[in-house]
């Protein structure tokens, strides 16, 4: 186990989340197989956005192929390489676009999982913010040898924070988000936290009204359900002119999208989903970068899917010439995952069997037949070796092994063998979209 170099808060991190079929956020490195390409890819992505330009990229696949996983691992990689990174999964009430404000609250929950490498957990907007002014402070100390509590320093910070808010200014909305950088500096230097405060909840887009936003900052707009993205785009520009090397947005479950059921709200949020990539593509945007995770369905079904709309069929569709060739193409704007090899899976089932005795406290006693044994059993059970999928796998293997640490008396054989042993398939879920424009419902097998 030493070679994988894991701490006990990771290893149970790590079997607790598996345990009941989440992607973990940390310790992912230890169990990532398989996507090496994949990977590869997306991190050239990262290499794009840090030298200024935008990425928007499609990670695509079916139920328990590993889309999430892949996030969360794009979402690690980021982070320790200097980048800020904000994540939200979609659902009815967070989208792109709606009537109820959906966008507004896709924007408050990636705001509230903004993340750097000293804060992974999320809420980093303060320590990016007082870190950026610290910085300031200790370059302005330097420069001119002047203390803090010298008269006229705070006026040299203020000058140098108006040189970054310059850069900003003549984007779109950029003339007031600069004002609110300036204005959370100012309560930072009087040392007002209701000023401060109001500032935050100007940035994190909690403002209901435009009323209350002059009144509290001299500001006359607000982030709201039209606007939002444009302020991920200030952001992303802002946090690169600060130090970092720019902003990854993470959406995960953009089925949700695929499942609204008029058809009006669904283009609608198709439209700006497309807005979105026509920005990033024609590089509107700067060191920014988007990336969606969905299902096959999501992207390809041609009455409820992007297929459906032309504009997105032409930018996504794969080329004839890689159905010709039979091979994937991974610099496309769609990376797809396919299921993992059996030896990707033995891998996998090896590396968490050894972290699984690990973080319980015993010498590990199943062999490769043992695994090789246990994919068989579950291959012969599903039907078929296109339902290899990680997610379809590790939660009854984690619970296979927690029985067996908890029952020492059973046998992997007798477990596996077993006839109550039937094997977790996402993919025997079944959907029902009812579209209020259809005549009849939609039912997916």
């Amino acid at each position: 186990m030493a070679k994988l170099k894991i701490s006990k808060k990771v290893s149970t991190a790590l079997m607790n989340s598996l345990g009941a079929g989440v992607v973990p956020r940390v310790g992912l490195e230890h169990i990532a197989v398989g996507r090496e390409k994949e990977l590869k890819s997306l991190l050239q992505n990262l290499d794009d956005i840090a030298e200024g330009v935008a990425a928007f990229r499609f990670v695509v696949g079916n139920y328990g192929s590993g889309k999430s996983f892949m996030l969360q691992l794009v979402r690690s990689y980021a982070m320790e390489q200097g980048f800020v990174v904000a994540d939200a999964d979609l659902s009815l009430e967070r989208r792109l676009a709606g009537s109820n404000n959906e966008g507004l609250a896709t924007y408050r929950e990636l705001m509230s999982h903004l993340a750097t490498k000293t804060r992974p957990d999320g809420g980093a907007l303060v320590s990016i913010l007082e870190g950026w002014i610290n910085k300031i402070q200790q370059e302005v100390a330097k420069d001119t040898g002047m203390r803090p509590n010298d008269e006229g320093f705070d006026d040299k910070v203020e000058d140098k924070i108006r040189e970054v808010v310059q850069y900003i200014e003549d984007l779109v909305h950029g003339f007031d988000f600069g004002n609110v950088i300036v204005a959370y500096w100012r309560g930072y230097r009087l040392d007002d936290d209701n000023l401060k405060n109001a500032a935050l909840k100007w940035l994190r887009g909690e403002f209901a009204t435009k009323i209350e936003a002059k009144a509290a900052l001299g500001v006359r707009v607000i982030i709201d359900d039209e606007t939002w993205y444009d302020y991920v785009k200030l952001l992303a520009k802002f946090v690169a002119e600060i130090g970092y090397k720019g902003l990854v947005v993470l959406l995960d479950e953009a089925v949700y999208l695929y499942k609204i059921p008029t058809t009006v709200t669904r283009e609608k949020n198709y439209n700006r989903l497309l807005g979105m990539f026509n920005d990033t593509m024609q590089c509107k945007a700067e060191h920014l970068g988007i990336i969606i995770g969905g299902t096959t369905r999501f992207l390809e079904d041609p009455n409820r899917g992007l297929f459906s709309d032309s504009a997105w069929r032409r930018r996504t569709k794969e080329s004839r010439f890689v159905s010709q060739a039979g091979v994937q193409e991974f610099l496309g704007p769609v990376l797809r995952l396919n299921p993992l090899e059996e030896e990707e899976i033995l891998m996998l089932l090896q590396r968490l069997a050894e972290i699984h005795a690990f973080n319980y406290g015993y010498e590990p006693t199943l062999t490769n037949r043992d695994l090789k044994e246990f994919v068989r059993e579950i291959v012969s059970r599903l039907g078929a070796e296109a339902l290899l999928t990680p997610g379809e796998i590790v939660r009854d293997f984690i619970s296979v092994m927690n029985l067996l640490y908890q029952h020492p008396s059973f046998t992997f054989k007798e477990l596996i063998h077993g006839n109550e042993f039937k094997p977790t398939s996402g993919s025997k879920n079944i959907e029902i979209n009812l579209d209020e424009d259809d005549d009849v419902a939609e039912i997916s097998l």
